[in-house]
């Protein structure tokens, strides 16, 4: 009689996320921080698509990736990670700091991690593939932009108000939605000139 595969067995989320919590609490406390000691939460976010974690100071929540279950060995640095961001706030309540800064830099090498880089390589997730259904054009020049949303306001071409008008915003080189009377090259977002 052939053997029959054992179902995989089911990952408890919310055991794993209550032990990265006490394991967070753990560090808060040995920092000599007792107020995000008790304040600390670790909850499982399934819209994080790309990110492994967010931490939110505020709330002194880290939020993490399902998909890092997947990679178990990442899971405690990714927590500290997140933790360093909150350390770095509770230490400076007062100030607005770089996400990524002296500030965080300090609590993770507080936490034990040595140059911690500020992104992840982790193949979580493909980015989603936004959707240009907006099309503009320059009536001076002919240059189409693509936009995933419409403006919000008039835009006026970048290159024809330098070319034309010394820099200066002139409505005549607003876009105008629809393709170009004839084709001509694609002109990127960051080469608008906003109102």
């Amino acid at each position: 009689m052939p053997a029959r595969a054992l179902p995989p067995a089911k990952i408890d989320q919310e055991s794993i996320a209550s032990r990265l919590e006490s394991e967070a609490r753990r560090w808060a406390h040995q920092l000599d921080l007792p107020k995000l000691a008790s304040d600390v939460a670790v909850r499982w976010n399934s819209r994080l698509r790309t990110t492994a974690g967010v931490a939110q100071s505020d709330r002194s929540l880290i939020s993490l990736n399902p998909r890092l279950l997947d990679f178990p060995e990442e899971l405690t640095r990714t927590l500290l990670h997140e933790l360093a961001h909150l350390i770095a706030q509770a230490r400076h309540p007062r100030r607005r700091l770089a996400p990524h800064g002296g500030e965080w830099q300090q609590a993770c090498r507080d936490l034990g991690l040595v140059e911690e880089r500020r992104c992840h390589s982790l193949p979580l997730a493909t980015p989603r593939r936004l959707i240009r259904r907006y099309l503009y054009h320059c009536p001076c020049c002919l240059t189409e932009v693509p936009r995933v949303h419409p403006f919000r306001r008039s835009e006026a071409c970048l290159a024809c108000c330098h070319t034309h008008e010394g820099g200066r915003y002139h409505r005549r080189f607003r876009f105008v939605l629809g393709p170009a009377p004839i084709e001509h090259n694609k002109l990127v977002q960051n080469q608008l000139f906003p109102l």
